[in-house]
């Protein structure tokens, strides 16, 4: 396996635990308590890479954490938990599966990579694909549920665009910048938390569970591979594993809840597992170039030793 190849594999491991999520919180969790559960999934893991990497912020990386914070965890939890208990979760995943289209915007804003006919269609495939997989005819719709799931899908991809866009200061590892963008994150949730939902709710064994799960493994371990596959891959092409969270999903609830999967279902998941896998492809189409480039030079040293050589048989016949 290639080492682009494993990178893009430990950097899917992250929307297929995602896809976790809906299960965990509807059978182990307090119902209707959206901030106090994306507190618990952030704070806390923030707080143990912080311990584990003794590493904190300096300069201008106290603003910019807050604001990959803000954007990746403290304002993308609360709205997606809003759409999540606004809509069905059908439409709740297909609002949210416009992600790869705002990437493709926003790069082109903020980084300058020019969207492609590939990479649009590639990622109006995999929201389709997601469509055929989540959604029901009978689904209906909530107008702030709409928006909420639109701007966190909307604050999801500018904070992977500006964690592309800014890399990471030296001599700092992608856990530490972990870290610090769900402290910053699970802060700024904080305050809401505590203002509109009160004291945290009473907790049994396996609310406990649940919660560590979503925190340590769901978060901590999932956002270090998000962040770490965002510094070495495209943004669209790491934007482009998100459908395999919604197909994570409805696979868990098929085999744990008894949920149907349809011929439509099972469609949708080829498309929009076939859209993921043709975002990890790469265009070759700097190769000839460069190799033309590696001939030139060749032919250009050979030259220059035929001329040397003609010079020292002529040096040695005078």
């Amino acid at each position: 396996m290639s080492r682009k190849a494993a990178t893009i594999a430990l950097t899917a491991l992250a929307p297929v635990s995602w896809g976790s999520t809906y299960y965990v919180t509807t059978e182990f969790l307090p119902p209707d308590r959206p901030l106090f559960t994306g507190l618990m999934r952030a704070l806390p893991a923030g707080l143990l890479l912080l311990a584990l990497t003794r590493k904190l912020p300096r300069g201008a990386w106290w603003w910019k954490a807050a604001v990959l914070g803000g954007l990746n965890i403290g304002a993308f939890f609360p709205l997606l938990f809003l759409a999540a208990y606004r809509l069905p979760g059908g439409v709740a995943a297909v609002v949210g599966s416009v992600g790869p289209l705002f990437v493709v915007g926003l790069a082109a804003l903020l980084l300058g990579d020019k969207p492609t006919v590939k990479s649009l269609l590639t990622a109006i495939a995999a929201a389709f694909g997601v469509s055929l997989v989540v959604l029901k005819a009978n689904a209906a719709l909530d107008t702030i549920g709409v928006v909420a799931g639109l701007l966190s899908a909307l604050s999801m991809s500018a904070g992977t665009v500006f964690t592309k866009r800014w890399g990471r200061p030296e001599g700092v590892g992608a856990l530490a910048l972990t870290g610090w963008q769900l402290t910053a994150g699970g802060l700024i949730i904080l305050p809401p938390a505590l203002l509109l939902e009160g004291a945290p709710p009473a907790l049994t064994g396996g609310s406990l569970a649940g919660y560590a799960y979503l925190a340590f493994g769901n978060t901590a371990i999932s956002y270090f591979l998000w962040f770490r596959g965002i510094e070495r891959l495209s943004a669209s092409s790491v934007t482009l594993l998100g459908p395999l969270s919604p197909i994570t999903a409805a696979v868990i609830g098929w085999a744990a809840l008894g949920q149907a999967l349809g011929p439509v279902q099972l469609l949708g998941m080829v498309i929009a597992f076939g859209a993921t896998l043709v975002g990890q492809l790469n265009p070759p189409a700097k190769q000839p170039a460069a190799s033309a480039s590696v001939e030139s030079f060749r032919e250009a040293e050979k030259n220059a030793q035929e001329l040397s050589m003609d010079l020292e048989v002529q040096a040695v016949r005078r």
